[in-house]
């Protein structure tokens, strides 16, 4: 009975001073595991998760131009005459303080700008302008295109959405595929028949438009018979599915910045356009399309 005795008790010893042993040992493992990371935890728990770079640069270092007479500021300086230095994109006077100089400084606007577009031009001669401008290996490319798309002689002959897609997906694709990290900044197509609403009033524009400016939109302001009324929503309306088309395959580039139809609906006067012909922008609509680009393409999100 003894021998049994001290058996158990041998047993319960050898239990114990195990138990008491695992303790230790566990012990030692925390004091070590809280020597190797300190107070916070885990070193690796302390370190900050890298914060992903942002797609989108509000500080682009050069600037290029693609588009039509707006972006080429024609008719803004004088009569039937391109006046780049006034462009809203890529100017350099002052008075209109373009994107360029807002980003730049005049002297970055000056020196870091190409401006690609042409008057007159429509959406098919998009992509070849866009080929000019990357080859400048800008860090942002301006678009501003889609007013002679829909001012024609007749609303039968403006460009129909389908092609104007094919067009601009084109030039979208031409210019991530040869610049993957710089950026795009798409302008909204101006609302044509804000255009007509507002020079309308002024007698010496209507006389201008008589001479075969935007006749899909301009032709016989004055009639407000059902045919006119028709004929001039149809532009408007197409002007809408244009924007669509641009807002739709910018989207689809995370490096890509859609106005969100800033400049079609903003509500400009007499004073923002130029008084040569009534149609295309004055210093002063220069001006407002540079102030409306530069707050989106600064903001920290994109318009909505």
């Amino acid at each position: 009975m003894r021998v049994r005795r001290r058996e158990r008790r041998s047993r319960a010893a050898v239990a114990t001073a195990t138990a008491a042993l695992l303790v230790l040992l566990g012990a030692v493992a925390g004091c070590d595991a809280a020597d190797d990371t300190g107070p916070g935890g885990s070193s690796e728990a302390r370190r900050p998760s890298p914060r992903p770079t942002p797609p989108w640069d509000r500080s682009p270092d050069s600037v290029a131009a693609v588009g039509d007479s707006i972006t080429r500021g024609f008719d803004a300086c004088t009569v039937l005459a391109d006046c780049p230095e006034v462009s809203w994109a890529t100017g350099t006077e002052p008075t209109v303080r373009s994107v360029a100089w807002r980003l730049l400084g005049r002297a970055g606007a000056t020196a870091r700008t190409w401006n690609h577009a042409k008057s007159g031009a429509r959406i098919a001669e998009l992509p070849e302008q866009m080929a000019r401008a990357v080859a400048d290996r800008p860090e942002l490319v301006t678009v501003m295109v889609g007013a002679n798309d829909a001012c024609r002689d007749d609303v039968s002959h403006m460009t129909s959405v389908a092609d104007f897609r094919t067009y601009f997906e084109t030039s979208v694709k031409k210019f991530r595929g040869e610049l993957p990290k710089s950026q795009l900044y798409v302008s909204s197509v101006p609302d044509l028949k804000r255009l007509w609403s507002e020079g309308r009033v002024n007698p010496m524009g209507k006389q201008i438009w008589a001479l075969g400016i935007c006749q899909s939109m301009l032709a016989s302001p004055d009639a407000m018979d059902a045919a006119a009324v028709a004929r001039r929503e149809s532009v408007r309306e197409r002007v809408v599915a244009y924007n669509k088309v641009l807002e739709d395959v910018c989207a689809r580039d995370s490096r890509c910045r859609y106005d969100g139809g800033a400049v079609f609906e903003y509500r400009f006067t007499g004073d923002q356009l130029s008084q040569w012909d009534w149609f295309h922008p004055s210093r002063n609509g220069q001006q407002r399309l540079a102030e409306i680009a530069y707050r989106n393409i600064t903001a920290a999100r994109p318009p909505e």
